[in-house]
């Protein structure tokens, strides 16, 4: 039976230990690692210019006849150290080849982050003999260590994204771990190698051993600063709405101008093609739809100056409209079937053939509440039902666009009119005189059913837009 493995990486950053783990591996027949093989500054260790006849240069116009070369001229399995600001283009090739053996090591980003501070400061970031070891004492800067962690969670998040996609898992091992000869020929099992360690056999010391207290200048400081963090990320909103696309077809362009809208469903769409036409002085059915991402690209290649844009509302404005044209009504905008399932197995009360004489505020302030309670658990990934791009949160809408268009602005439903022009004048044209009127759907206005107990049932359904985009309460909005 051929070998699992073919190659091997290790995924680590800087001061996590892995130049001592590359050292315990390497003293294995069968193991080499080359290193940092594909940082950008040097080849394999600091101020190498080449490998395996492979120049800098070379690799840095196309790093993968490295790859090839270290298979080549290897006895046994090749490996490298891979740190986030490595090649990008090698992440994507050693993820996807499963012959390649994945091995991540990690560290408490505070020590990490001390430790290369102090490395920094004393110029000393190897340590073979106890005897020169030098110390030194850092200040902590909170915001640069904030920096230190986000970039460090961003690598592993998109590691663990990548085997997952990929059906692949990795060995994990801790910067604490990697002193351990158990572990150690733990790792030389899942790499498939024939011989074990009897001992640690690195060279290389532990260069700061101390208790933090003592490396650190402002201890109380970071402490407090530390306290702040919200490490486990406890106050995030969780999001369990589905990934939603670009929806490329939807966007409008206008006829003339080199202004291209991109519709949030829900939002004031006929108001900004109005307003679109008039600006060139053509009629609505001269603005440019239909667009594939081919088109899109041809149309922007004609349009040099252009610009994109999409409008969000209040959460409540945008939530009431939803319910008005597509859950209440019963014409040609409703959803029957979801009008029916929301009625019979979400108990949202609503009134049968759609609402009549007898439909009042006050019928209408029950159905509409439920409903907003029916999108809390809808939006949370709680109901059998599908999240309607009419309601679903418009931050995830603008995620979807951004795979294709990043829109250069996000103008608000409630100040259009100020911001079109705004728009307008970027593109050295002068906004029409009129915008026409926002219409209030449904048979009762929003303003005449609202309260505090709406205005909660909004915010716990769309928390992640009241926050993303600024929103207060809809009555000051």
């Amino acid at each position: 039976m051929p070998p699992r493995f073919d190659s091997f990486v290790i995924f680590a950053e800087m001061r996590t230990g892995s130049n001592f783990l590359e050292d315990n591996l390497n003293a294995v027949p069968g193991l080499h690692c080359y290193g940092e093989a594909f940082n950008p500054h040097f080849i394999g260790q600091k101020d190498r210019r080449s490998l395996l006849g492979i120049t800098l240069e070379d690799r840095s116009k196309d790093p993968f006849p490295l790859l090839d070369a270290m298979k080549a001229h290897t006895e046994g399995l090749p490996g490298i150290r891979f740190f986030h600001d490595h090649d990008p283009r090698v992440l994507g090739a050693v993820i996807s080849d499963r012959r390649c053996a994945k091995i991540v090591l990690t560290r408490n980003p505070l020590d990490s982050y001390v430790s290369r501070k102090i490395a920094a400061e004393t110029g000393q970031w190897k340590l073979t003999n106890p005897r020169h070891r030098r110390s030194a004492q850092i200040s902590f800067n909170p915001a640069e260590f904030e920096t230190h962690l986000a970039r460090l969670q961003e690598f592993q998040i998109e590691i663990l994204h990548r085997l997952q996609v990929t059906g692949q898992t990795a060995f994990y091992i801790g910067y604490d771990d990697i002193g351990d000869v158990e572990v150690l020929n733990g790792l030389l099992r899942y790499l498939g190698a024939e011989h074990r360690l009897d001992n640690i056999v690195s060279r290389l010391k532990r260069q700061n051993p101390q208790p933090l207290a003592e490396k650190v200048k402002n201890h109380t400081e970071m402490e407090a600063a530390l306290a702040q963090l919200d490490r486990f990320d406890l106050s995030r909103t969780p999001n369990f709405e589905p990934r939603r696309g670009p929806a490329v077809p939807s966007y409008v362009a206008a006829a003339e101008a080199p202004l291209l809208f991109l519709p949030i469903k829900g939002g004031p769409s006929d108001r900004v093609e109005a307003w679109l036409a008039a600006l060139d002085e053509v009629a609505g059915d001269a603005l440019a739809r239909g667009f594939s991402q081919k088109t899109l690209r041809a149309w922007k290649r004609g349009h040099p100056g252009h610009r994109s844009f999409a409008v969000v509302s209040h959460p409540l404005t945008r939530a009431h409209r939803a319910f008005c044209r597509h859950i209440l009504s019963t014409g040609e905008d409703s959803y029957p079937a979801l009008r029916k399932t929301l009625a019979e197995v979400e108990g949202v009360p609503l009134p049968e053939g759609g609402p009549g004489a007898e439909y009042g505020p006050e019928a209408h302030r029950a159905a509409f509440l439920a409903f907003l309670r029916f999108l809390k658990r809808n939006l949370g990934g709680r109901t059998a039902l599908r999240v309607d791009a009419s309601w679903a949160s418009q931050g995830e809408v603008l995620r979807g666009m951004a795979q294709v268009a990043l829109p250069d602005m996000v103008l608000r439903d409630e100040r259009l009119e100020a911001e079109l022009a705004v728009l307008a004048a970027q593109v050295g044209l002068r906004a029409p005189d009129d915008l026409p009127e926002a219409e209030e759907p449904g048979p009762v206005h929003l303003a005449t059913i609202y309260d505090g107990e709406i205005e909660r049932a909004a915010r716990d359904a769309y928390q992640r837009d009241y926050m993303s985009f600024g929103y207060r309460a809809w009555a000051n909005a």
